[in-house]
């Protein structure tokens, strides 16, 4: 792993786009870690993609930056002593799993770092009396509470809160600009979206365009330099398909197999009821809701690795009446490594976009074997 350049595209902060921070390419068929990365010794067999998402899981979960383990501009060697006990640790949580839990990702990393360097093994001393939280009490408490609408319920609240069904459908194409805020710094900012599922944002910045897209049916990544254009992993593709979907307030009733409501805490200030939804195998979705406007606030999406599941939380803000739709105007995507915030100036809505805006420019060939676990 490396750190984080400064100046980052929106597509490594979205995603952290870790092969394309390391400059892989797209391979026409998939690659093992071992053989995309040097000296792989643990994770041998998983796909090469995972490999970075796994590493970032690793530092989120220990709170510590790449160098911690790993050799700047020498990922492969194996000086760092912090290294040969994280291989250690994998092979222990990988056994720890496949031995009792039939081989799904129960206990992780951070079930004992909690973002510390190193594990938590004390339990926390109470700052409350016994008679502050009596269980008998907590369960009286829950039988009293209300009773929570259900998902169907909050759904067709959501849709009739933008607007309602034939509004949105009214929407074939959404053109929109401003700017990315990431640690202070701002650059220009423009987001294309195309019915039913096509998607593009671009960042301006000093070095260059950098572009995270999704042609309807896959999504890719470029930044400036000598580094082509990337295909999304699976995991990736499935999160911008979901954020690419134009009619999303119509659709998203559809997306899942279950849906299931929870209570939840407030979100600035807001009353919100939480509804998951689930497919078969995939990790959840958690959507929140206002419980007045019925407008979506947050979701919180995850992306699977070998070691762990990394978060991604998006809040919705600024909803404005555009076309008599409400859309969001501002929104701030968050993960363990970091956050930026897109604010949005401008929208024009139902102007012509060709399919070509889309699509991923030819990639060039040649790029080297890189990185190391």
């Amino acid at each position: 792993m490396k750190r984080l350049p400064a100046v980052l595209s929106l597509s490594a902060l979205l995603l952290f786009a870790a092969g394309e921070l390391l400059g892989q390419a797209p391979q026409p068929a998939p690659k093992t870690a071992e053989q995309q990365f040097k000296n792989i010794k643990v994770l041998k067999g998983i796909p090469a993609d995972e490999l970075i998402p796994s590493m970032q899981f690793i530092s989120a979960s220990l709170g510590v930056e790449c160098e911690f383990c790993h050799e700047r501009g020498a990922f492969e060697k194996d000086d760092k002593k912090p290294k040969q006990i994280a291989r250690k640790m994998i092979e222990m949580e990988l056994a720890i799993n496949h031995d009792n839990f039939k081989g799904q990702t129960a206990v992780t990393c951070f079930s004992c770092h909690r973002g510390a360097e190193n594990p938590v093994g004390i339990p926390i001393i109470s700052e409350i009396s016994n008679d502050a939280a009596k269980p008998h009490e907590a369960e009286a408490a829950e039988k009293t509470a209300p009773a929570l609408p259900s998902a169907d319920d909050i759904l067709s609240k959501y849709l009739q809160a933008v607007g309602g069904a034939a509004a949105v459908e009214k929407v074939t194409s959404r053109q929109e600009s401003g700017t990315v805020n990431f640690a202070g710094r701002q650059f220009p900012v423009e987001v294309l979206s195309k019915a039913p599922n096509k998607r593009i944002s671009i960042v301006h910045t000093p070095n260059g365009e950098n572009i995270t897209a999704y042609d309807g049916q896959k999504g890719w990544l470029a930044s400036p330099g000598p580094r082509p254009p990337r295909d999304m992993n699976p995991q990736e593709n499935e999160s911008i398909s979901f954020d690419a979907t134009i009619h999303l307030p119509a659709e998203i009733s559809k997306m899942f197999t279950q849906f299931h409501v929870r209570p939840a805490d407030s979100i600035n200030g807001h009353d919100v009821l939480q509804v998951i939804g689930v497919n078969q195998g995939k990790p959840p979705l958690r959507l929140f809701f206002d419980k007045q406007s019925g407008l979506l606030l947050r979701t919180i999406k995850y992306e699977q690795t070998p070691l762990g599941r990394n978060p991604i939380q998006i809040d919705y803000a600024g909803y404005k009446d555009e076309g008599g739709v409400k859309i969001p105007l501002q929104w701030t995507v968050a993960r363990p490594g970091g956050r930026f915030t897109i604010q949005i100036d401008k929208v024009q809505q139902n102007v012509p976009i060709a399919d070509s805006k889309f699509e991923k420019p030819a990639a060039k060939q040649g790029q080297q074997k890189t990185g190391g676990e």
